[in-house]
C-alpha cells in the first residue's frame, strides 16, 4: 500500500458520505433560494449531498413559491420539499424532517441543521464532515459564522452558568478576567472542543440523535439547540467548533432582527425552561440572581459615566418571564429518533 493510500481512502469516505442538509423556512423564500444555491456547488465535493427545505406554516405563499421552485430540474433530483400546517417552532419543524428521513430505507449519517439567511462559503459542509469523520464520539460540529461583511460572528459557546450572567450582565470582561470566570464565547482559530456551538449551521452525527434524541419541542425558539447539546454531553458525547468551515449568516433574518436588539418574550420563556431542564429550579434561580447582580454593577458603571451597550436582556421583562419556571417547564418534550412525524409540539399543550 502506497503512503498516500490511507487519506485516498480518508478522502473517498468523505466524499461519499450520506449528507441531508435540513433548512428551515418561514417567510423568507427569497433568502432560502440563495442558501440552496450556495449549498448546490457543494455536491462537487459531496456528491451525495441531498436537502430538505421545509416551510414552517408561512401563510404566506412561501410553500407555494418554493413548491414551484424546487420541482425544476436544477433541484429535483437531490431536494426535497416539506410543508408543515403549522408554525411549531424551530426544534419542531426541523425534528418532522428529520423523523420522515429516519422511516426511509437509507437514512442519512449525517444531519446538517443550516439557517435559510445562511450562505455557505466552498468547502464548508465537507469541512464539517471531514471533522466527524475523524471524532467518532463527536456528536456535533458547528460553523464559524460571518457577517456580510467579513467579521467573525460569535459561534462557539461555553454553557451559561452563575458566573457567566453575571459577567454577561455587568458588561465587564475585566469582572470575569478578575473573578476566573471563562467567557461565554469560545474563539479559536483552529478546531476545538466546546460546549454547543450555533444552530445556525451544525452538522449532527445520525447516531447521537438516535441515542439522545432530537429536539425538545417544548421550546418554541431560542435554546433548544443549547439543551440538545446540553443532552449530548451528558450521555458521553463531544461537540466541536470548525473554524474552516464558513458560513455567511445574514442575522437575525428569520427572527426579526439581531440578538443585540431587546429580546422577545419567547427568549425569556425559553431561557427558563433550558435552565429548569438542565439544572433544576435552583438552577434557574442562581442564574438569574446573577444576572440580577450583574445589572446591579452596569447601573453603577452607568451612574459614574462608564455607561456601555446594552445586551439586548431587559431587566422587567425578565421578571415578568423568565424569574420562574412553569410546570410545563420542567417536563422534557424531547423527540426521539423513530417516532411518528406530525404529533403537535409540546410548547402548544397548556399546563
Amino acid at each position: 500500500m502506497s503512503p498516500s493510500s490511507p487519506s485516498k481512502a480518508r478522502s473517498a469516505s468523505i466524499r461519499d458520505s450520506e449528507v441531508v442538509v435540513v433548512t428551515l423556512n418561514y417567510r423568507t423564500p427569497g433568502l432560502t433560494r440563495r442558501c440552496l444555491a450556495a449549498l448546490a456547488k457543494e455536491r462537487d465535493r459531496l456528491p451525495r449531498l441531498r436537502a430538505v427545505v421545509v416551510d414552517g406554516g408561512s401563510g404566506d405563499g412561501s410553500a407555494e413559491e418554493l413548491a414551484e421552485v424546487l420541482g425544476q430540474p436544477d433541484y429535483a433530483d437531490w431536494v426535497e420539499f416539506l410543508a408543515l400546517p403549522i408554525n411549531g417552532g424551530y426544534g419542531w419543524a426541523n425534528n418532522q424532517a428529520i423523523l420522515s428521513l429516519a422511516r426511509t430505507p437509507n437514512p442519512p449519517e449525517f444531519v446538517h441543521i443550516l439557517n435559510p439567511d445562511t450562505e455557505v462559503r466552498k468547502g464548508a459542509v465537507e469541512q464539517l464532515v471531514e471533522e466527524l469523520k475523524s471524532a467518532p464520539r463527536c456528536g456535533a460540529v458547528g460553523s464559524q459564522l460571518i457577517a456580510p461583511d467579513g467579521a467573525a460572528v460569535p459561534s462557539a459557546f461555553r454553557f451559561p452558568s452563575l458566573g457567566r450572567e453575571f459577567v454577561a450582565a455587568a458588561r465587564s470582561e475585566a469582572v470575569g478576567r478578575w473573578l476566573g470566570i471563562a467567557p461565554t464565547v469560545v474563539n479559536s482559530n483552529k478546531s476545538a472542543e466546546v460546549d454547543w456551538v450555533s444552530g445556525a449551521s451544525v452538522m449532527f452525527r445520525a447516531e447521537a440523535l438516535r441515542d439522545v434524541g432530537l429536539f425538545d419541542d417544548g421550546f418554541f425558539l431560542y435554546f433548544e439547540e443549547v439543551e440538545l447539546m446540553h443532552r449530548m454531553k451528558a450521555k458521553g458525547w463531544t461537540v466541536r467548533h470548525v473554524p474552516q468551515s464558513r458560513v455567511v449568516h445574514i442575522e437575525g433574518a428569520s427572527t426579526g432582527g439581531p440578538a443585540a436588539r431587546a429580546q422577545p418574550r419567547t427568549w425569556y420563556e425559553s431561557r427558563r425552561r433550558y435552565f429548569a431542564l438542565t439544572g433544576g429550579v435552583l438552577s434557574l434561580v442562581t442564574a438569574n440572581a446573577g444576572r440580577l447582580a450583574g445589572r446591579a454593577v452596569s447601573l453603577a458603571k452607568s451612574a459614574v459615566g462608564r455607561s456601555t451597550a446594552g445586551d439586548g436582556i431587559r431587566t422587567g421583562d425578565l421578571l415578568r418571564s423568565g424569574l420562574w419556571p412553569a410546570a410545563k417547564d420542567r417536563r422534557p418534550a424531547v423527540t426521539s429518533w423513530g417516532d411518528t412525524p406530525g404529533k403537535p409540539p409540546a410548547w402548544m399543550a397548556g399546563g
